[in-house]
């Protein structure tokens, strides 16, 4: 997959104008038109951008499924060298329907805590931390916070991540508010995409050889890693 910024940055729509990476309703025709392109016959190279995303008035939330990477071993075999994640892209709003994709701010869940998302109730909360610098001298350097905590009139959730980076001295927050439909949505594409980024497909729908030789390659242009600007 591309990145999403070199993905937009390198499109242009119907009418031929240069695309504005910050505008919502560009990334919405965007993504329509990706969609569309691969409803042919597909090769090893097509790539499929589908992010589901959600535009509020301060902040966008965009949420598309990160596929492990495999390597090979033994005769031709293939195991997991990278876990997949479900990847929260969060970014700032400067204006009615536009957005800072410079300032975004990305959240990956692992499948576990797909899994804790997963079993949240209408009135359940959960929260997450991230360090990528756990277990050594600069723990707590970096420090991302993601939690779901639902609305005081049950009519849907906040989703809210909080970046504190020592080294910048910078804190940066976003909030989405979600409608319930909004949450379901998001619940019912992870449930989907669950065994997908375990790598699990892999092992109900085998795929020949030369293709999983070609599959097993690592993708310099998939989405960016969480701790990645």
């Amino acid at each position: 997959m591309m990145k999403l910024s070199r993905f937009l940055n390198s499109n242009r729509n119907a009418l031929g104008k240069a695309t504005d990476v910050r505008d919502g309703s560009a990334l919405h025709a965007l993504t329509f038109q990706a969609g569309i392109s691969t409803g042919g016959k597909s090769s090893i190279q097509d790539r499929v951008f589908a992010p589901y995303s959600v535009f509020k008035g301060k902040a966008a939330l965009s949420v598309e499924p990160v596929l492990p990477t495999f390597s090979k071993f033994g005769s031709g075999n293939l195991r997991v060298d990278r876990r997949g994640s479900m990847m929260l892209t969060f970014l700032p709003a400067i204006g009615e329907r536009k957005y800072d994709h410079e300032k975004r701010q990305k959240f990956a869940l692992s499948a576990t805590e797909v899994g804790s998302l997963l079993s949240m109730g209408p009135k359940d909360s959960c929260e997450f931390f991230h360090d990528p610098s756990m277990l050594s001298s600069n723990a707590g350097q970096v420090r991302k916070n993601l939690s779901i905590k639902p609305h005081a009139d049950g009519s849907g959730y906040f989703i809210s991540l909080s970046v504190a980076n020592n080294i910048l001295k910078t804190a940066e927050r976003f909030t989405v508010p979600v409608t319930t439909a909004e949450f379901t949505v998001l619940k019912t594409a992870c449930s989907f995409a669950l065994p997908h980024i375990m790598g699990w497909d892999r092992l109900t729908t085998p795929v020949p050889g030369t293709l999983a030789s070609k599959l097993s390659k690592v993708d310099p242009q998939m989405p960016d890693l969480e701790w990645d600007k």
